[in-house]
């Protein structure tokens, strides 16, 4: 998948990004409760996985 789409997803989604990089599993799931706890730290751990 294109890594700039990737990129723009785990910014404005980014449960969606995780998902399509890494699929169901525990990353998703962590990133699922970090961007219920607080969002900022979900587009981390997404932009983290997905570059």
């Amino acid at each position: 998948m294109n890594k700039v789409l990737l990129i723009i997803l785990a910014i404005i989604l980014a449960p969606l990004a995780v998902f399509l990089k890494k699929g169901v599993g525990k990353d998703l799931l962590i990133n699922i409760v970090l961007c219920f706890i607080f969002y900022i730290p979900a587009v981390i751990h997404a932009l983290i996985l997905v570059t």
